[in-house]
């Protein structure tokens, strides 16, 4: 393999999010792999990862589509393109797309996307959104929904994983810093969410605080963590407020936006969330519950492994989640389940990651396309 590419990865910021994990993943194990990396964003708290890690990066700000943003992006962009010699450009999200397709159009770099997500195609959006010569997909059903709404040749289109990091997320994590940050009791039987807490995301999370009532009546010493930061991170901070007050004691802690994600896994006895986070909770051995905006799977097992995997872990297209039965499924694991059972789940998914969602085999699958268009 020749290892002197210059590659450019362009995406909208490095806030925390499942998209923006994989990014900083992916440039990681592409810089192991020899490749030159630079990365283009509008900054965020993984930048520090990057920058520790040897890894360039440039302040753009491809976060939104305001006017003046788009036509600095192109302007630094081009500039970066140029200076840094880049060979190819892999743009993740419609934004960092967009402008990249044009500069693409007139300066003729490789150029690569990749879809993490579906985007609404209604009010003209599915025009102003712009694919690469090669595009990549998370999963199976992104790839037939490039395909059915955006006529993309299938040749042209590779899936891929969320590669998780299976020494970082792993059960022998020492979170003791973080407990003693939050004043969490080292007897207590914890749930812990993690999601982004945006309008969009954040259903399961208020469906969650709504049933901390009745779950307390059922399990003695209940703390649950609740990870994230987002748009309506207030608002569910003023009802877990109120209900800690009505219960007397402090069972619902939220901590805003983390990077140590992996600490917070390692405290959960039932791990609450969708696509990446709950890969990440299944690399740790921890018993997940499949629950977001998109659908509902609930606990993780043999069973659901076909489902879970078809939608990349985020439940799309399955039924809604609700409050009632995400209440079952909690008791269900930490009341009904013995600690054997519990363990089996946890060995279960953490041998899933190891076969399927590996970083390098990510990575791997990242630059199977890169070389397709580079020779």
């Amino acid at each position: 393999m020749q290892k002197n590419y210059n590659i450019l990865l362009a995406l909208m910021g490095l806030e925390i999010g499942g998209a923006e994990t994989h990014v900083v993943e992916l440039a990681k194990g592409l810089q192991k792999e020899g490749f030159n990396i630079i990365v283009a964003s509008n900054g965020g708290v993984y930048e520090k990862e990057l920058i520790d890690s040897g890894i360039k990066h440039y302040h753009v700000p491809l976060h939104n589509k305001k006017p003046h943003n788009v036509i600095r992006s192109y302007s630094l962009l081009k500039k970066i393109i140029k200076d840094e010699k880049i060979d190819l450009v892999h743009a993740h999200a419609r934004i960092p797309a967009f402008i990249c397709n044009i500069l693409h159009n007139q300066m003729h770099f490789s150029f690569v996307t990749t879809a993490h997500w579906v985007f609404n195609t209604g009010w003209g959006l599915k025009y102003i959104t712009k694919w690469g010569q090669k595009t990549i997909a998370v999963s199976e059903d992104i790839k037939k929904y490039l395909i059915k709404n955006y006529k993309i040749d299938e040749s042209n289109i590779k899936v891929t994983i969320n590669g998780i990091d299976t020494e970082k997320f792993s059960s022998r994590i020492d979170a003791s810093d973080v407990k003693k940050e939050f004043g969490l009791n080292e007897n207590s039987t914890r749930i812990v969410y993690i999601s982004r807490l945006d309008s969009d995301r954040s259903e399961v999370a208020f469906q969650l605080v709504e049933i901390v009532p009745e779950l307390v009546k059922e399990i003695s010493n209940l703390e649950v963590v609740i990870v994230g930061g987002g748009n309506v991170f207030h608002q569910l901070q003023e009802k877990t407020q109120g209900i800690n007050k009505k219960l007397g004691r402090r069972t619902i802690i939220m901590t805003g936006g983390r990077t140590d994600i992996n600490k917070f896994v390692s405290l959960a006895d039932v791990f609450i969330g969708v696509s990446r986070s709950a890969l990440e909770a299944m690399s740790a051995q921890k018993p997940v519950i499949l629950a977001g905006n998109e659908g509902y799977i609930g606990i993780f097992d043999e069973d659901k492994l076909s489902s879970a995997v078809n939608s990349n872990f985020t439940c799309r297209g399955e039924r809604k989640s609700d409050s009632q039965t995400l209440k079952k499924d909690i008791l269900k694991v930490l009341n009904e389940m013995d600690k054997e059972r519990r363990k089996q789940l946890g060995i279960l998914g953490k041998q899933v990651i190891e076969e399927r969602y590996s970083v390098k085999r990510m990575v791997r699958d990242n630059i199977e396309v890169y070389l397709k268009l580079l020779k």
